[in-house]
């Protein structure tokens, strides 16, 4: 297993997605991140268990905005 930090930029390419999405999903959606000074670096699995339980779910967080 991994036990490594991930950058904003690895997160969203691993994800798939453009970094600002990974900035407005941490700020709306409270995707799971922890902040370095300026910096925000991501566990794989907290992101991956995020996703699965559908974190990122526009549909579960209507009406949340």
């Amino acid at each position: 297993m991994e036990d490594r930090w991930f950058s904003v930029d690895e997160i969203a390419a691993y994800l798939g997605i453009k970094r600002d999405t990974v900035y407005r999903w941490i700020d709306r959606y409270n995707m799971p991140a922890h902040r370095t000074g300026r910096l925000w670096k991501f566990r794989k699995e907290e992101v991956d268990d995020w996703v699965k339980s559908g974190g990122a779910d526009d549909a579960k967080h209507k009406g949340e905005e």
